[in-house]
């Protein structure tokens, strides 16, 4: 059956999702401006150059965004047909990194191909989480009735778990755990088998801090870290201490005082620290915001995916969403002194390829799943 529409109707139908693209677009730009802004201090002392990190944040996006707009013309459903190889092979590079990877800050998470830096655990989020979304579908009763069918997502999580931990990559090991754990809830599994997956993590957590004294420290200057201001806290009181200058309204873009090397990682995990100094509560507040609206949209797109029997990105879709809100809550809660640091990067603010490239990709999933349920509709309209 074929329906009519009037044509200013027609004129006004989007085949994508404005608010999103617009979210994506300005919080890029924004990140773009603020490692500009960030990183001049340690260009200078590295790289006599205070714009080496811009040139090199400004070469990622635009291999990010060419990434991005080749992805938009291939259907989801493509995805599916690579989703163990891509498994595999993330796996392959996971064990490869520990054989030919670079150690960074007693780290080893990166692989070099010339001048660039590569770091599988980024990627590993992105491929666990579209095979884990799959496997959910393909054996859905037999994960909600079954103690083997939900066993396998979880040991193929926990290989994936221990494979960061050991370069050590806690971060993105919680990111992995929560969000597959989220996913697997909404999937169906039973209440009493959540709680029991949940305390294990706790448990496995608990004692991964217990076991590495770096760690003991890091959440000792949690807790209080002007009991030691210039070794364990050193981090955290130097961010306090950027939010207070920057105030309501902010000292003024490029005005911080806290990145000339008084803070460490100021242009990557502790960026957000720099853009409230300058910015003030008040740009802070909006960009989070911004952040959070771009998840919740992923979120609403994965929801209208499942509601259309569109299973698979729906998920996924599902799982990005929960995977940027994570990352954004432990990467703002550590800078702000409520939780841990633990690494991570504030999504498309922070400095780094690996990151920026893994978010657009997903980002761009979820623009051409939301592209594909728009045509569905409209595909009646009788022009």
């Amino acid at each position: 059956m074929k329906y009519k529409y009037k044509t200013n109707e027609v004129a006004n139908i989007s085949f994508y999702d404005k608010k999103l693209l617009f979210l994506i677009l300005v919080l890029s730009v924004i990140g773009l401006i603020m490692v500009a802004s960030a990183s001049i201090s340690f260009g200078s002392r590295l790289h006599n150059d205070p714009f080496y990190f811009t040139k090199r944040n400004f070469f990622y996006f635009l291999i990010s965004f060419l990434i991005f707009f080749q992805i938009l013309k291939y259907p989801t459903s493509s995805w599916e047909n690579y989703s163990r190889i891509n498994l595999f092979g993330t796996l392959f590079l996971l064990c490869t990194i520990f054989l030919y990877g670079d150690t960074i800050n007693g780290a080893t998470r990166w692989i070099s191909i010339g001048s660039l830096h590569f770091q599988p655990s980024e990627w590993s989020k992105l491929v666990l989480f579209f095979y884990i979304s799959h496997y959910i579908v393909r054996k859905k009763e037999e994960l909600k009735n079954t103690f083997w069918g939900l066993f396998k997502p979880i040991i193929i999580t926990l290989i994936f778990i221990i494979l960061l931990l050991m370069q050590p990559d806690l971060g993105n090991a919680l990111i992995l755990f929560f969000t597959t754990l989220i996913l697997l809830f909404l999937a169906g599994i039973k209440l009493w088998q959540f709680f029991s997956i949940f305390l294990f993590g706790l448990l496995t957590i608990t004692i991964l801090i217990v076991y590495k004294p770096y760690r003991i420290r890091r959440i000792l200057a949690f807790w209080n870290p002007w009991n030691d201001p210039f070794d364990s806290g050193y981090q955290i009181t130097q961010s306090l201490m950027a939010f207070g200058r920057g105030k309501f309204f902010g000292t003024g873009l490029g005005n911080s005082i806290q990145k000339l090397e008084y803070l460490p990682e100021s242009h990557t995990d502790f960026i957000f620290s720099v853009l409230g100094e300058e910015l003030g509560y008040l740009g802070s507040i909006l960009i989070l915001s911004m952040i959070f609206l771009m998840s919740i949209r992923t979120l609403y797109i994965g929801k209208r995916s499942l509601k259309n029997h569109n299973k698979v990105p729906g998920y996924f879709s599902y799982a990005i969403g929960i995977w940027l809100s994570l990352q954004t809550i432990m990467n703002v809660g550590g800078v702000i002194g409520i939780l841990p640091v633990k690494g991570l990067t504030l999504p498309l603010i922070s400095y780094g390829g690996s990151s920026l490239i893994t978010i657009l990709v997903s980002l761009a999933f979820v623009l051409r799943l939301d592209f594909e349920l728009r045509l569905k509709k409209y595909q009646a309209i009788n022009l």
